[in-house]
C-alpha cells in the first residue's frame, strides 16, 4: 500500500517522512484545496526529505478552467519543478463544459516527462467519471487523485470502486479526501484500491509568547496566527497497519 501524504509546510514534510509514508504532495493554501507552493518551498523539501516529492500545479483556487495567463504559469512552474528534481507533479485541466481539456492536459503531461504526473480533483468536477477516466488515460496521466465524485471518499468508495475495475490496469486510482482511521479499512476493502491519500494533520501551538490580543487572525476569529499546522507521523503509522490488515 503507497501512503501519500499532502503536506503545506517543510515540517509537515518532515513529519510524514518520520511517520513512513512514502510519497508526499506538496501544496499552498489548504483553505483553497491547494495551490503551487513557492519554489523556495520546493526547494527547501527536495533538500530535506528522501520521499518521492509530488507537487501542486495549479496558479489559484476556484474553478479548474484556467486563462491562457494562467496556462503558461502553469508550464513554467512545472520547468521549475524539474530543474529542482521533485518526482512529480499534481494537475488537472477542465473544459467549460465539464470534460477535461484534453489537448491542454496532454502538452503539460508531455512537457513534465520524465516525471509522474497525477490528476488532481478536478476529476470530480467533470460532468462524466467514466467520460473523464478515458480522457485521463488517453492524455497519459499516471493516476487519478479522487473522491468518486463525492465530498469524501467513504461516500465515493462505490464510484472508486467501479472507476479501478473500468481502469484494469491502465492508470492507477487513488482515494482522497476524508480518509482516516474510521474509513481507510472500509475504503481499501470495498474499492481494492493501492494507494491513498490523506493528510495525517495535527495542530500545534505556536511557540510566540507575545500575542496582540486584539487581533487573532488577521481580521476573522479563528485565532490563526497562534495554529500551526503539521502532520501527526503516529497517524501515519496507524493509517499503514490500518490498511495492510485489509484482506
Amino acid at each position: 500500500m503507497t501512503l501519500e501524504i499532502v503536506v503545506y509546510n517543510i515540517e509537515s514534510a518532515l513529519k510524514a517522512q518520520e511517520g513512513g509514508a512514502d510519497r508526499i504532495e506538496l501544496c499552498d493554501n489548504p483553505a483553497e484545496g491547494g495551490t503551487t507552493p513557492s519554489f523556495g518551498m520546493i526547494e527547501s523539501v527536495r533538500q530535506n526529505v528522501n520521499l518521492d516529492l509530488f507537487v501542486m500545479i495549479r496558479p489559484r483556487g476556484g474553478d479548474f478552467n484556467y486563462s491562457n495567463y494562467e496556462f503558461h504559469c502553469m508550464k513554467r512552474d512545472i520547468y521549475q519543478c524539474q530543474r529542482i528534481s521533485v518526482d512529480g507533479i499534481v494537475f488537472g485541466i477542465l473544459n467549460a463544459d465539464g470534460t477535461l481539456d484534453k489537448k491542454r492536459c496532454k502538452e503539460l503531461i508531455d512537457k513534465a516527462r520524465p516525471l509522474q504526473v497525477t490528476c488532481h480533483r478536478a476529476f470530480d468536477m467533470t460532468r462524466d467519471p467514466f467520460e473523464a477516466l478515458e480522457d485521463c488515460i488517453e492524455v497519459g496521466f499516471d493516476r487519478i487523485l479522487t473522491a468518486g465524485h463525492q465530498t469524501t471518499a467513504a461516500l465515493g468508495a462505490d464510484l472508486i470502486a467501479e472507476l479501478v475495475k473500468k481502469a484494469n490496469g491502465r492508470i492507477a486510482i487513488m482515494p482522497g479526501s476524508g480518509v482516516n482511521e474510521n474509513t481507510v479499512e472500509e475504503i481499501v476493502r470495498k474499492t481494492k484500491v493501492t494507494e491513498v491519500h490523506f493528510s495525517a494533520t495535527a495542530f500545534r501551538d505556536s511557540v510566540m509568547q507575545y500575542r496582540n490580543q486584539a487581533i487573532t487572525g488577521m481580521g476573522s476569529e479563528e485565532g490563526a496566527e497562534f495554529k500551526y499546522r503539521t502532520v501527526d507521523p503516529e497517524r501515519v503509522r496507524t493509517m499503514r497497519l490500518l490498511a495492510k490488515r485489509v484482506k
